[in-house]
């Protein structure tokens, strides 16, 4: 932003007015106002246009002194809808660049942060390259396809001094925040359980053999991952139940519950994670589990359990998700948005209700994007402001990592099929030479991630 602002100086002084940078320099009167204010107006680049990052790109273009200069995705079809998605909600007179690979936008020094929706096995690394680009990140959950590189991105947003958050909206929720603040306030006395969980109704998958599409860069859409031939109905969401790309539901959309859950029990660590479960619903070409259940002890006589069911739709307490806080005078349950106390007998003590419209940003089946439109723009306008202040944000990296680890401690459990012993210090896995081997993963030369 420093150049820019040079920028805007030497035209004032060379220009005295706008007519005449409008004719010097091209400009507008539109187009010299908008510079007038690019101070602190914070150019952006939406990388992942596909499910998420689709609904996202709107979200950005609508906050206030925020410009989305260029999108980007491996998928060619979906660039120029994006394009005019964003044009027409943020009443632009040109439509922000498309880019095929996302390291041309890293060499654009115009941009300024860049938004991650990319599959998971890309988000860690793309992070890091981000921060050595001198690009701030908001990068969506998980922080990481492994702890490892969960590691290397908070080493790399501290080395790099740059701004990441995590997109774990819940953290700029007023009334999360609220929540939060009675919890820790001993509304319900010491907090020593909390309960999650997660319920869908996904189908069986089915992937097909297939030529790749001659729409898809197919190469760079696999980047750091290990080579694999293409297959039908892989892109663009089923990657998630892939050990290869994806993290399962645990960290798909457990990591939500788990990050508020965590929040709200003040805990960082566990010392000791299992988990149980498997692909039951269907036998298909799913790797992850479909059912699963992830417990989680930390210190101080504190615990953390995680459950899910991504076949069977039926509700638990009502919902198809949420937390339940669990303390020696009471409870509270909440999704995030709004929260209900009880005392020890189940008697309702206080309702908070959540204000105004909620719309749900799901962008592919049942509350599959689960954060409200409301709630991404709080978590996004949060970004933007850490930028411009120079202060964490809401769920800054490291608060990220901690809460991404702690479901992918879940996913090694479950996958070497025993309890994992963790060192409370630092989330890593003691004495099991078998689990410490997916602590990281192996990479397609050329991409292994450096900080």
């Amino acid at each position: 932003m420093e150049k820019r602002r040079d920028f805007i100086k030497k035209v004032a002084i060379a220009t005295g007015g706008v007519a005449m940078a409008g004719k010097t320099f091209g400009f507008t009167a539109k187009s010299y106002n908008r510079i007038i204010g690019a101070n602190d107006r914070i150019n952006v680049s939406i990388i992942g246009l596909n499910g998420r990052g689709g609904s996202m790109c709107t979200t950005f273009a609508k906050q206030a002194n925020c410009l989305v200069i260029s999108v980007c995705d491996v998928d060619s079809r979906t660039i120029p809808l994006v394009q005019k998605k964003i044009q027409a909600a943020a009443k632009l007179a040109n439509a922000p660049k498309g880019e095929g690979d996302f390291r041309n936008v890293l060499k654009d020094k115009d941009v300024d942060a860049i938004y991650i929706a990319t599959p998971d096995h890309w988000h860690a690394p793309m992070t890091i390259m981000g921060c050595q680009a001198n690009k701030h990140v908001y990068v969506e959950k998980p922080l990481s396809h492994n702890p490892r590189e969960g590691e290397l991105a908070v080493e790399a947003a501290r080395k790099y001094k740059k701004i990441v958050q995590m997109g774990a909206q819940r953290r700029s929720s007023p009334l999360a925040i609220q929540c939060v603040e009675e919890l820790h306030a001993g509304v319900i006395g010491r907090v020593y359980f909390a309960k999650c969980w997660y319920t869908n109704a996904r189908k069986s998958l089915e992937l097909k053999p297939s030529a790749v599409p001659e729409w898809l860069n197919y190469e760079l859409w696999q980047g750091p991952a290990p080579r694999q031939a293409y297959q039908d109905g892989l892109i663009h969401y089923n990657w998630h139940w892939l050990w290869t790309y994806g993290t399962g539901e645990a960290l798909n959309n457990g990591t939500h519950e788990v990050d508020l859950a965590r929040w709200g029990l003040g805990v960082d660590f566990p010392t000791r994670v299992t988990s149980v479960g498997g692909r039951y619903q269907f036998k298909d070409a799913w790797q992850t589990p479909d059912t699963q259940i992830v417990s989680m002890d930390y210190p101080g006589r504190v615990s953390l359990m995680w459950e899910n069911r991504s076949s069977n739709g039926r509700k638990i307490e009502g919902t198809d998700r949420g937390v339940i806080f669990y303390g020696d005078n009471g409870s509270v349950d909440t999704d995030g948005e709004e929260y209900t106390i009880y005392d020890l007998a189940g008697k309702v003590v206080k309702e908070v209700k959540k204000q105004g419209p909620v719309e749900d940003a799901s962008i592919q089946g049942r509350n599959t994007a689960s954060p409200s439109l409301g709630m991404d723009s709080l978590h996004v306008a949060n970004f933007l402001n850490a930028i411009r202040n120079n202060t964490k944000p809401s769920c800054d990296v490291e608060l990220g990592y901690k809460s991404v680890v702690a479901m992918q401690l879940g996913n090694i459990a479950w996958r070497v099929g025993r309890d994992l012993h963790i060192d409370p210090t630092n989330g890593h896995i003691k004495n099991d030479a078998d689990a410490q081997k997916l602590w990281s993963r192996t990479y397609a030369p050329g991409w292994e991630p450096k900080v």
